[in-house]
């Protein structure tokens, strides 16, 4: 099963024409991260979390 790490590196490596697409909260949560933890699994998955939590409330 792919975690949000792996939704989050698939797309940002899919090749320019390929039209796929994440969620604007995925991306939103992690672009907020440094590049250095966007290659964190824990850090992504943790960010992404903490986002949809915030916006549930």
């Amino acid at each position: 099963m792919k975690d949000v790490f792996d939704q989050w590196w698939e797309w940002t490596n899919k090749p320019f024409s390929d039209m796929a697409t994440i969620s604007a909260e995925i991306h939103e949560a992690v672009m907020a991260l440094s590049p250095e933890d966007r290659r964190d699994r824990a850090k992504v998955n943790e960010a992404v979390q903490r986002h949809q939590a915030r916006i549930q409330k």
